[in-house]
C-alpha cells in the first residue's frame, strides 16, 4: 500500500530559484531583437527563433511542452531539471556536487523532457503519490518497462536499444543528482538506485574500444552506389548546375507571382502572337504541359486529338505579361496557336539539345539527359544533390547534421603543399563541439596522382595508405584512421576528435 502524500518538510522548503527567470538569458541563448523570450513559469518554452541552432533540428524539438505533465508538482520538477541542464552555472545549480558542469544542447534537453514526461505518466499509472515514495524497485520496474518490447498480449518480443535504456535510467539518476534543487517534490535522500552506477553502466552500453556498433557497408553494396554517385557528380554535375539555373530563370518568368502580370487587355492577341513569333523564328518548340495537366484537360472535355491539348498556354500567357491564358481567348487564338504548333511543335521545356557526355558503362557518349518537364528537372537536381551527399559522407565520415550545415561557398581553394599532392578542403560546422551553434571549421583530403590503381567503386588504392576516394573534399581528413568505423589517431583530425568528446 502506498501511503498518503508526504510533502517536503517545512524546514526543507525554500523559494524556487528560477522564479521569473528568462530561460534564454539564463542559458546563454541568443535571440533576434524583439523576439518572444520564454519565461520559467510558462508551460511552453519555444526556442524556434534561437540563433545558430543546427539546421537539422526539427521545429518540434525546439518547443518544450511541459503541459503534458499533469501533476503541477512534477511539472515544476521537470522545469527545474531542464533549466539546470541548460544553465549549469546558475548559482543554485553550481553548488550541487553531482550536477553537470557543461550545458546540454537543446536537443539533449528535449530528449530528457520527453523521457521524464513518460516516467511521470508511468508513475501516475502505478499510483505513486509523491517522488518521496519512489523506491529502488520502482526504478528497476521502469527500466524493465522501457527495456523490453511487448506485443498486444504483453509477451516480450524484443529489447530496446542501449540508448533508450540509458535515457530511461538517466532520468532517474537526474532526480537523485539534482534532488536539492527541486522545490515542489523530490526523492528521498537515501535513494541510490543501482548502487549509484551511471546511466551508461545501468544500460550496459558497449564500450567504444570495441569499435562502432554499426557494421561497415559491405563492398558489394558500397561500390556500385559510390560508382554511380561519382558518375552523377563528376559527369552530370556541371550540367545539372546549369539546369538548376534554367529552372530558376523560367520560374521567375512563368510564376503566377511574377511582378507586373495583367489580368487581361484588349491587346492580348498581338501580345500572344509576338511570343509565338519568337518561338517560330528561333525554331524552338513551344512549351509542353505536364502529363497530369494534360489528363486534367481531357477530363474537362478536351478532345484527345486536339493539337493544342499538350500546349502550355499558361506559360505563353505569362511570357506575354498575363496571369492566365483564359478559356475565352481560345476561339480568337486557336488559328495562330495551331499554326505555331504545326511549325515548331511542342516539347518539354528543360534539357533540350543536351550535350553529349560519356556513358556510365564506357560504351560511348550519350546526351546527358532527355528533354524534361519541370518536375522531372527538379527531381534530377535532387538526385545529383543526393549523390554529392553520398560522396561526401563516404569520403569524410561527416555526420548528417554536419552535411546539412554546408552552405554555398563552403569549398576552399585547392592547395598543393608539395608537387603532386593536392589538398581539397570544405568548411562546415562541428555541431557537437559546443552546446549551441558550432564554430565553422574545415577539413581536408589529399589526392596523390601517382602510385595508385583504380578500384571498381571509383576509389583509388595506394600501397601504403589503402583505399581512398577521389572527388569532392570532406570536412574531415580522409586519411586512414579518420574515416567511418575507425579510431582517430593522435594528431589526426584533432578538431573533429574534440567534437566527438564534447556535448
Amino acid at each position: 500500500m502506498r501511503s498518503a502524500v508526504s510533502p517536503i518538510q517545512a524546514d526543507d522548503r525554500r523559494a524556487a530559484p528560477f522564479t521569473g527567470s528568462d530561460i534564454c538569458g539564463e542559458a546563454g541563448l541568443t535571440l533576434p531583437p524583439d523576439t518572444y523570450r520564454p519565461v520559467f513559469e510558462e508551460d511552453l518554452w519555444d526556442f524556434t527563433d534561437v540563433v545558430g541552432l543546427p539546421v537539422d533540428m526539427a521545429l518540434a524539438n525546439r518547443r518544450f511542452d511541459f503541459a503534458a505533465i499533469t501533476d503541477p508538482r512534477w511539472r515544476m520538477v521537470a522545469k527545474e531539471l531542464v533549466l539546470a541542464l541548460l544553465a549549469p552555472r546558475h548559482e543554485a545549480v553550481a553548488l550541487l556536487p553531482r550536477a553537470y558542469r557543461t550545458p546540454l544542447h537543446l536537443r539533449s534537453c528535449n530528449g530528457r523532457l520527453k523521457e521524464i514526461t513518460r516516467f511521470f505518466a508511468w508513475l501516475a499509472q502505478r499510483g505513486l503519490p509523491s517522488l518521496e515514495h519512489l523506491e529502488t524497485a520502482d526504478c528497476e520496474a521502469y527500466l524493465g518497462h522501457r527495456r523490453y518490447i511487448v506485443d498486444d498480449e504483453g509477451v516480450v518480443v524484443g529489447e530496446q536499444s542501449h540508448g533508450i535504456r540509458r535515457t530511461a535510467a538517466q532520468v532517474i539518476v537526474d532526480l537523485v543528482n539534482y534532488r536539492e534543487l527541486f522545490t515542489a517534490d523530490r526523492v528521498r535522500t537515501d535513494l541510490r538506485p543501482w548502487g549509484g552506477a551511471t546511466a551508461s553502466a545501468v544500460a550496459e552500453m558497449p564500450s567504444g574500444r570495441t569499435g562502432n556498433a554499426t557494421e561497415p557497408v559491405p563492398d558489394h553494396v558500397l561500390q556500385p552506389i559510390l560508382a554511380a554517385a561519382l558518375h552523377l557528380v563528376g559527369v552530370l554535375g556541371p550540367h545539372v548546375i546549369e539546369l538548376q539555373q534554367q529552372v530558376r530563370a523560367v520560374d521567375r518568368v512563368s510564376s503566377l507571382k511574377a511582378a507586373g502580370l495583367r489580368h487581361s487587355s484588349p491587346s492580348f492577341p498581338e501580345d500572344i502572337k509576338a511570343v509565338l513569333a519568337q518561338y517560330t523564328s528561333a525554331g524552338t518548340g513551344l512549351p509542353m504541359m505536364e502529363d497530369h495537366d494534360i489528363a486534367a484537360r481531357i477530363a474537362d472535355g478536351w478532345a484527345a486529338e486536339d493539337p493544342l491539348l499538350p500546349l502550355a498556354t499558361g506559360a505563353l500567357a505569362r511570357t506575354a505579361g498575363y496571369s492566365q491564358f483564359w478559356a475565352r481567348w481560345i476561339p480568337t487564338m486557336r488559328g495562330p496557336l495551331e499554326q505555331a504548333v504545326a511549325s515548331v511543335g511542342v516539347e518539354k521545356v528543360f534539357g533540350r539539345d543536351a550535350a553529349d557526355t560519356p556513358a556510365a558503362d564506357g560504351s560511348g557518349t550519350l546526351p546527358w539527359t532527355l528533354p524534361l518537364h519541370r518536375s522531372q528537372a527538379v527531381a534530377l537536381i535532387g538526385t545529383v544533390r543526393t549523390a554529392s551527399i553520398i560522396v561526401l559522407a563516404a569520403v569524410s565520415g561527416m555526420r548528417a547534421s554536419e552535411l546539412m550545415a554546408l552552405r554555398v561557398g563552403c569549398r576552399r581553394p585547392v592547395e598543393e603543399p608539395i608537387p603532386g599532392l593536392h589538398r581539397f578542403r570544405i568548411a562546415s560546422k562541428i555541431v557537437k563541439v559546443s552546446p549551441w551553434a558550432a564554430p565553422t571549421t574545415s577539413g581536408s583530403s589529399s589526392n596523390r596522382p601517382t602510385g595508385r590503381s583504380s578500384s571498381p567503386n571509383g576509389c583509388t588504392r595506394t600501397p601504403t595508405t589503402g583505399r581512398r576516394c577521389s572527388g569532392a573534399s570532406p570536412s574531415r581528413s580522409a586519411t586512414p584512421g579518420s574515416g567511418p568505423g575507425s579510431t582517430p589517431r593522435p594528431g589526426h583530425g584533432s578538431a573533429w576528435t574534440r567534437s566527438r568528446k564534447a556535448g
